[in-house]
């Protein structure tokens, strides 16, 4: 894959050129939110109240501060390349071949390890909600809404894009009324804190709680097929980046002014359990569907931009050509959409996905590292392949700052063995590399 300094020549048509693009700032926002609001902000808050309690807070600020950093990054990197795959063209066009098939082997691992949990996690709360455990029923349910989702996205990319905007309404619509009606009934005595917690806790934390912010990544893998990114990216980051922070942070504060020290007590569904001390049974049922609503949009939205990866790969001569392969009257990259989907569901029909999201977790923010390094070095070589490209303030400050904090935050979260086992992970995929070349 080359890059050049000028637009490529109109004589060439790459894959790329073959794809619809489609995707404007509306459609791509919402799918950078549905991909980062998943399952996890429906259990997210009691798992940071049990460590810091009230003054959870401070983690969701630290969250939203690397968040602003990286965004910044994926702007300016998204809008200089604009050719599927998102973070690994993004460091391929900056750093070269091997650290842009690494960051994609990474990008994609977590994309998958999400979808096949989301996934089960869906079967489960659909299950529980027809009134049902059978294990055939939850496989059949994991079968089903995947292959629906890849239906969906084969058929076209507005197709899956709309969709991911329903979801999003959808999903958005019961948190909102959460934070909406449960604040009224907000106990101020809740909210307040004994002492300031240890900075340590405070980073550690936020260590844990940045997993739930993390999407993007996963979200501008079809950059292939944004109208004019250059403008579109930087614009649908921003503001689905933006709406993401203010969404968790007011959830974060109802709930525990709800719940008080009792919002710990329930890991399965805080948010059931809190808007059932306002509105009785009918509110916890309210947000249970409300959790399966959001996994189905989690996993719509997945569907539409992790097969790109895939596509990529293919494009690049790292991965089987014919996940390159794009529909003669559909133009989306149908062959990787079912590769990715059955990949997924065997994932979750097995259940040996966890040890694969801890790794997911942390490779998702060595991932923001890279785009991170990609964006300045991109900046550098003034790299632009669609139009005019954003241009980020401070020069080298944001690039070199999203780096050391989000170091930070590894080296206080992350224990050795966690670490060797990524650096594992990228030895393979560098030997694939060295084979397939």
């Amino acid at each position: 894959m080359t890059f050049e300094t000028r637009a490529p020549s109109q004589n060439v048509k790459a894959p790329d050129e073959l794809l619809s693009r489609e995707l404007g700032v509306r459609q791509l926002a919402a799918v950078i939110f549905n991909y980062t609001v998943g399952s996890g902000i429906f259990v997210l808050p009691a798992v940071v109240a049990a460590q810091l309690g009230p003054s959870a807070i401070l983690a969701y600020l630290i969250c939203a501060f690397i968040m602003a950093l990286s965004v910044t990054c994926f702007a300016e990197a998204g809008s200089r390349v604009s050719t599927s795959g998102g973070p690994y063209a993004y460091v391929e066009a900056a750093l070269g071949p091997l650290p842009g098939f690494l960051t994609g082997v990474l990008n994609l691992l977590s994309a998958l390890a999400a979808a096949g949990f989301v996934a089960s996690a869906f079967a489960a709360s659909a299950a529980a909600l027809i009134g049902t455990s059978s294990a055939l029923v939850k496989g059949a349910l994991m079968a089903l809404v995947l292959s629906a989702a890849a239906a969906i996205n084969i058929r076209s990319v507005s197709g899956g894009a709309r969709l991911v905007e329903a979801a999003v309404v959808a999903k958005t619509v019961p948190l909102i009324l959460f934070v909406v009606v449960g604040a009224a009934f907000v106990r101020i005595e809740y909210l307040s804190w004994p002492a300031p917690p240890p900075l340590l806790s405070v980073m550690s934390t936020a260590g844990v709680l940045v997993f739930a912010f993390l999407g993007i990544e996963g979200a501008l893998q079809p950059s292939g097929e944004v109208h004019d990114p250059s403008r579109t990216v930087p614009r649908a980051v921003s503001l689905a980046i933006a709406a993401v922070v203010v969404l968790y942070i007011s959830i974060q504060v109802v709930a525990q002014g709800l719940l008080g020290d009792a919002l710990p007590g329930d890991r399965v569904a805080p948010l059931a359990e809190a808007a059932a001390t306002v509105v009785g049974p009918a509110g916890r049922t309210f947000m249970l569907i409300g959790a399966t609503v959001s996994m189905f949009g989690f996993l719509c939205g997945t569907v539409l931009t992790g097969p790109r990866s895939l596509f990529a790969f293919a494009q690049g001569r790292l991965a089987p050509r014919a996940l390159a392969a794009v529909h003669p009257s559909r133009r989306t990259p149908h062959v990787a959409i079912i590769v990715y989907v059955a990949i997924a569901l065997g994932l979750a029909l097995t259940g040996s996905f966890e040890s694969l999201l801890v790794l997911a977790n942390i490779s998702g923010l060595l991932v923001y590292i890279g785009v991170a390094v990609a964006a300045w070095e991109l900046r550098r070589r003034d790299v632009r392949t669609h139009g005019e490209p954003f241009i980020a303030p401070g020069g080298a400050i944001v690039p070199a700052l999203t780096c050391a904090v989000i170091v930070a935050v590894i080296v206080a979260t992350v224990n050795w063995i966690e670490m060797a086992s990524v650096g594992g992970v990228m030895a393979i995929a560098a030997v694939v590399y060295v084979l397939r070349r």
